[in-house]
């Protein structure tokens, strides 16, 4: 019912900076939670950052401090601004969506970080 797309992804050097973003397919007015996970290989998938649709945050304590999330309600999107990237972050990160009763994920956009 909802897809989601991601973009930005890409290879960058440690220090470096990268925005990455997630458009859903069509507006959203009911509460909804929209944020980034992340998976590196071997690993599970674990949260990075969440905003909810009143603007409520919540960060991973990986990544405090050197991220930042935030949304466009008209667009129904959400961007998260990754700085000071450490070779650790290097994950395939994905977008996710969580309405009333359903859940949504994006297709995953990879993030290497050299070191």
């Amino acid at each position: 019912q909802v897809q989601l797309v991601e973009s930005g992804g890409g290879l960058v050097q440690a220090g470096g900076s990268l925005r990455l973003s997630c458009a859903a397919s069509r507006r959203i007015f009911s509460f909804n939670v929209m944020g980034w996970y992340r998976q590196a290989p071997g690993n599970e998938r674990e949260l990075v950052a969440t905003m909810d649709s009143s603007g409520s945050t919540n960060y991973a304590d990986s990544v405090k401090g050197r991220f930042t999330i935030s949304r466009d309600n008209a667009k129904n999107t959400v961007y998260l601004q990754m700085s000071s990237l450490e070779a650790e972050d290097t994950a395939v990160y994905y977008c996710n969506l969580r309405l009333l009763t359903s859940i949504y994920w994006g297709q995953g956009t990879q993030v290497t970080v050299s070191s």
